[in-house]
């Protein structure tokens, strides 16, 4: 395998994405407005958002041994990622995910993600070599806890920066996780399961990064849902607002964010603009539906130019 600037640990699934005016009542329907079938999982949104920005990509994750999971092998390999590090598990269903988008932008997620569709620490330890190769590690936390860990200590005791996305699925890991991470990117609703209170305001989000990042990570992004995203690391900190942007499906932001926040990290970009960098990707992958990102450089560009000035 050819040397990777990001590893993505994480889901890689099927996504069935509806759009309709109205999600009908109990007994009723709707006409379906716009269907897109794509390649999804946050884990396959995050590979597919570096990838557009130009890193170099390999995934890690498990589809099953099915026709599902061969038209998205495919598709990832379409995309430039490396699928040398995927896992087919053989009798068992790929997962899907149905989000159903309506006219208001709220979506609901329907889920079918057979617990073999996930990582297991022996499936870390045979994918070392990749971990310890690439130059960054994205660990999706909605893996189980053990592999995710075993992911994070991989790579960080071969020196490579470890980004971890989320909250831990049991909490008993948290500080182990928090240990081994140099990042760390929550939404609010992951902030509260880390540490009890989701924030409200720029303050509060500022506040909960500060008490983060004396748990270990160096740089703490934190979302306040509705207000902005909070950015701490040891000598600054920055605020920015949300964006005015048109809204679609608000599915797949986070993961657009984290994969431009690790590839700004590598390319050297200083801590204030890998914020907006990142805060960009997110507003560039909300005008459409489903999470799968669109990151052309017009698309990012527009969105920077929403932003506050430096």
């Amino acid at each position: 395998m050819a040397e990777l600037d990001v590893l993505v640990a994480g889901q890689v699934a099927r996504d069935l994405v509806l759009l309709v005016d109205e999600v009908p009542a109990a007994g009723g329907t709707a006409p379906v407005r716009r269907r897109r079938e794509l390649l999804g999982g946050k884990g396959a949104n995050q590979a597919v958002g570096a990838a557009q920005l130009g890193a170099r990509v390999g995934l890690l994750g498990v589809l099953g041994a099915d026709e599902v999971g061969d038209r998205l092998v495919e598709q990832a390999r379409a995309d430039g990622i490396d699928v040398g590090p995927v896992l087919r598990r053989p009798d068992t269903a790929t997962a899907l995910i149905v989000d159903l988008v309506d006219a208001g932008a709220r979506w609901r997620y329907l889920e079918d993600i057979p617990e073999a569709t996930l990582l297991t620490p022996d499936d870390v330890a045979g994918a070392a070599d990749a971990l310890r190769s690439a130059r960054a590690v994205l660990v999706q936390l909605q893996q189980p806890a053990s592999a995710a860990l075993a992911a994070a200590r991989t790579a960080r005791e071969a020196g490579r920066l470890v980004v971890l996305d989320g909250a831990p699925a049991d909490p008993a890991y948290a500080d182990d996780l928090l240990a081994a991470a140099d990042v760390l990117r929550a939404d609010a609703r992951e902030i509260e399961l880390i540490i009890g209170d989701a924030p409200a305001d720029a303050e509060g989000g500022l506040a909960a990064g500060r008490k983060l990042l004396r748990r270990g990570p160096s740089l703490l992004a934190v979302e306040v849902s509705g207000v902005g995203n909070a950015f701490v690391w040891p000598d600054g900190e920055l605020f920015l607002p949300l964006a005015d942007t048109p809204t679609v499906d608000s599915t797949g932001a986070g993961d657009a964010f984290v994969a431009a926040l690790t590839v700004a990290l590598l390319r050297g970009d200083a801590l204030p603009a890998a914020a907006r960098y990142s805060v960009a990707a997110a507003g560039a992958t909300v005008g459409h539906p489903g999470g799968r990102p669109a990151l052309t450089p017009a698309a990012l560009r527009a969105q920077l130019d929403r932003l506050p000035p430096d």
